[in-house]
């Protein structure tokens, strides 16, 4: 489907998901239709399932702006309990489209739980409570990560399946700057990557990447990440400044924070330290994946100052991640630290979402179906990596994905055919 038909369906009220692989131009489109519906006033709730990913819209995290937070599902008490916040419901009756981008990265209960607070809102008796939805990504990215059971994609929800969801699948490359490298990720797409791909990919290996900037590490398991970010940090000859996080609460509770937002207990920082901000915080200028460096101390309470990519200089303060209770506003487990991790290296499912000029990946232990389509799809061209090593498992990808990947290009078609 073209970039013109996906556009006219989208303009015609459709609930749509809109997907294509790397490079076909789906954030080109959502802004293209945003910059037409803010034209025309039409109230749009611009959003994504991760903070960097939504600041290529100019949005929020689809969490905080339907008020879930962390929540993965919530009782009929808690909904309407949150639905009482006047902002909240306001922003979502006011509401006629909902976009949502990394869609892949939203599993099925929460796409589920934001149809339930959408209905509760504005209308019981309509999906999303009648605003029209878009969700926009690509399923080859991998699943949300649920310790606890196999977490579904949200294709397999009830809110999707009742939805009445088009699929506009764009498949008209627009990065053509490196038409092999394109191959061999449609390759991977397919389950059809072989040893000519392999070896390709091999070209890589210890290759060394023309760049300013130092690449970005890419590995598969955290402890790798932790390894090399602690080696770095202790290269670098500076005073160390050490933060302590502080807990209060449930110790149950407070694991779980702990999880989800990814702060360390001890975060340990230089001048010269590349960091990552952990936390959304749009009034001081930075969203959960925003990179930087630390520049300095600020002169009244020590806090780092980071200095960011696009060169704003941000004063890294406390943030607090916390759990209240369903029947009032008591909280009952919360964590406090700054906002802030090493970031020479990070794993490939914090990857996701980001655009990389250049990247140092190590897949020799991926141990997950897509894990490689994910690295390597995050960096622009094949001489933009820098290999560091590479298993069989890396260039597959789930088998289920890929099938339901076959069935929406079929529905994309037809829907081309009937427009």
């Amino acid at each position: 489907m073209t970039q013109a038909q996906a556009l006219k369906i989208l303009k015609a009220g459709h609930n749509v998901f809109l997907t294509g692989s790397a490079g076909t131009g789906k954030t080109f489109l959502l802004n293209k239709f945003i910059e037409q519906l803010k034209k025309k006033k039409v109230k749009v709730g611009i959003t994504a399932s991760t903070g960097i990913a939504a600041t290529h819209l100019n949005g929020r995290t689809i969490h905080s702006w339907v008020g879930m937070g962390i929540e993965q599902s919530m009782s009929d008490k808690a909904v309407k309990k949150l639905v009482r916040n006047f902002e909240l419901r306001e922003r979502i009756r006011e509401s006629k489209v909902l976009i949502i981008d990394e869609i892949s990265m939203l599993d099925a209960d929460r796409l589920n739980l934001i149809n339930k607070i959408c209905q509760v809102a504005k209308d019981p008796f309509r999906p999303f409570g009648g605003i029209q939805i878009i969700m926009c990504g690509d399923f080859f990215q991998l699943p949300p990560v649920d310790k606890n059971k196999k977490a579904q994609f949200a294709y397999d929800s009830f809110a999707w399946q009742n939805s009445e969801i088009e699929i506009c699948y764009l498949e008209k490359q627009f990065r053509q700057d490196d038409w092999k490298f394109i191959n061999i990720l449609n390759k991977i797409r397919d389950n059809k990557a072989g040893q000519k791909e392999l070896s390709l990919l091999k070209t890589r290996l210890y290759k060394s990447v023309k760049s300013t900037i130092k690449p970005t590490k890419l590995y598969t398991h955290n402890i790798d990440v932790e390894a090399i970010n602690d080696y770095e940090l202790s290269c670098i000859d500076e005073e160390e400044k050490v933060y302590h996080m502080i807990e209060v609460g449930s110790p149950y509770l407070v694991k779980v924070l702990k999880k989800s937002c990814l702060s360390p207990e001890d975060l340990k920082l230089k001048i010269g330290a590349v960091v990552m901000f952990i936390k959304n915080n749009f009034a001081d200028g930075y969203v959960n994946g925003t990179l930087g460096e630390v520049i300095g101390f600020d002169e009244e309470h020590d806090y780092p100052v980071v200095k960011t990519k696009n060169g704003a200089e941000i004063i890294a303060e406390p943030r607090s991640w916390s759990i209240g209770e369903d029947n009032d506003d008591e909280v009952v487990a919360s964590i406090k630290q700054i906002p802030l991790r090493l970031a020479w290296a990070i794993t490939v499912h914090k990857s996701q979402g980001m655009g990389l000029e250049v990247a140092e990946i190590d897949l020799s232990k991926s141990f997950e179906c897509g894990m490689g389509y994910v690295a390597l799809s995050r960096v622009k061209t094949l001489d933009g990596i820098r290999l560091m090593g590479i298993n069989e498992l890396s260039l597959q990808v789930n088998p289920q994905v890929a099938e339901k990947d076959r069935e929406f290009k079929i529905l994309s078609k037809r829907l081309e055919k009937k427009k």
